[in-house]
């Protein structure tokens, strides 16, 4: 099973127990640290740890966000966007980040929409698994003359390391 400490904001992992202990008693020497258990919350990240491994979210900020758009009471939707257009979460968010200095109400209706979208399901999270595997698994997706401005074809993909994504693109 993989094991964490916190020290500050370093997060040591791995799935040695002696070496996670050693690299514990190094830093000590070296540094004043304080000992926070069991790791539940890192950088606005909350994990939830079992045999089979860790579970990575940020619900809390997305109940807060939900919260503070004033959309605690709205009809979740079950698309980020309008499902006529071809795009996901992420490209929405980078799209919309190019406005934030000054919004158009289009944009703000494609935030409330996004956070609405997000309030399906604000746990949702991502699976680190405890067992090591040596196998390295890549996808690769592309979509040609996809984007409407541009009609430049767009990629994506996504790299695995066993079962735990090590990085991965949008389209």
């Amino acid at each position: 099973m993989t094991t964490c400490v916190l020290v500050d904001d370093l997060l040591v992992t791995g799935s040695c127990e002696s070496l996670i202990v050693q690299t514990r008693n190094d830093l000590q020497l070296k540094f004043n640290m304080k000992d926070l258990g069991e790791l539940t919350f890192f950088l606005g990240i909350e994990f939830a740890r079992s045999k089979e491994g860790y579970v990575m979210n940020q619900r809390k900020y997305a109940l807060e966000l939900i919260s503070e758009m004033g959309l605690s009471g709205a009809k979740p939707v079950h698309t980020p966007i309008d499902p006529n257009v071809r795009i996901d979460i992420s490209f929405v968010v980078q799209v919309l980040s190019q406005y934030m200095h000054a919004p158009k109400e289009s944009h703000m209706e494609a935030a409330l929409q996004v956070v609405r979208y997000i309030k399906t399901a604000p746990g949702l999270g991502l699976f680190m698994p405890s067992q090591s595997s040596e196998l390295l698994t890549t996808y690769c997706d592309s979509d040609w003359g996809t984007c409407m401005q541009t009609r430049k074809s767009v990629t994506g993909y996504l790299v695995k390391f066993g079962d735990a994504i090590i990085s991965w693109k949008s389209k």
